[in-house]
């Protein structure tokens, strides 16, 4: 078992044919939206190395949940990483087989075409969240740190009451629609949306990232594919990918 295994991970960095004449596999991964981006960029150079077939399964909201707790089969989970400990404990993630491989940042986007507001400093992004008439935010990922982030800033009070809460969209969507005038979002999660104009991440000072983390889930049919898979994820060489996704490589 523990060469079989060893050989399905060598595969997977291996050079294109060199692991042809082994068995392809088809596998699939459960991603939530703060770190589907990634996994779209990842999936295909895996695929390429390794010969095998990478399905993604992407989860909004509960579903996430819903397809944990119901043993949806899949075999692997792409999640925020403060949720593992739990999924190890109630047996949906293998013990140890499961690891950190990206973090990100919020980021501030306008509507094309409307006036581009400094935020390259804290001093310049508080002054620009007091200009705005509306701002906007998730509930999910790094969406609850803008309350504590807001009160850093001494600035809460005055601007609680334009505050929009977006709710199954991006925050880069309602922006594009008119819904509100200035948004925060993952920064992978709030380039990518027609209609916008990215500013860019936070200032420094205020940034704090949300961490994601993989899993080999414990109703795979092909745990050992799932975990090369896993390897070549939290490996270096997945960093570039990482990064070309718009987020970053976990702080070592």
């Amino acid at each position: 078992m523990k060469l079989r295994a060893s050989l399905v991970v060598l595969c997977a960095f291996a050079a294109p044919g060199l692991c042809a004449s082994a068995r392809a596999a088809e596998i699939t991964i459960l991603a939530n939206q703060g770190a589907v981006s990634a996994v779209r960029d990842l999936v295909p150079a895996f695929e390429k190395t390794s010969g095998h077939k990478v399905v993604i399964s992407f989860l909004q909201g509960n579903a996430m949940n819903e397809a944990l707790e119901k043993n949806a089969p899949a075999d692997l989970v792409s999640s925020f990483f403060e949720s593992f400990e739990g999924l190890v404990k109630s047996g949906k993630v293998l013990p140890g087989a499961y690891g950190e491989y990206a973090r990100a940042g919020n980021g501030v986007a306008v509507k094309e075409g409307a006036p581009r507001p400094d935020i390259a400093t804290p001093e310049a992004f508080k002054q620009a969240m007091l200009n705005a008439k509306s701002i906007g935010h998730s509930s999910q990922g790094t969406g609850p740190y803008n309350t504590k982030m807001f009160q850093k800033l001494g600035i809460y009070e005055q601007v609680k009451d334009k505050v929009k809460i977006i709710e199954g969209r991006p925050v880069a969507t309602a922006i594009a629609a008119g819904d509100v005038e200035i948004g925060m979002q993952q920064t992978n999660v709030i380039q990518p949306v027609a209609g916008t104009q990215y500013l860019g991440p936070l200032p420094a000072e205020l940034m704090e990232y949300g961490r994601f983390s993989v899993g080999v889930l414990a109703v795979s049919k092909q745990p050992e594919i799932a975990r090369a898979f896993l390897a070549f994820m939290t490996s270096p060489e997945a960093a570039p990918l990482i990064r070309k996704s718009g987020m970053e490589p976990p702080a070592r």
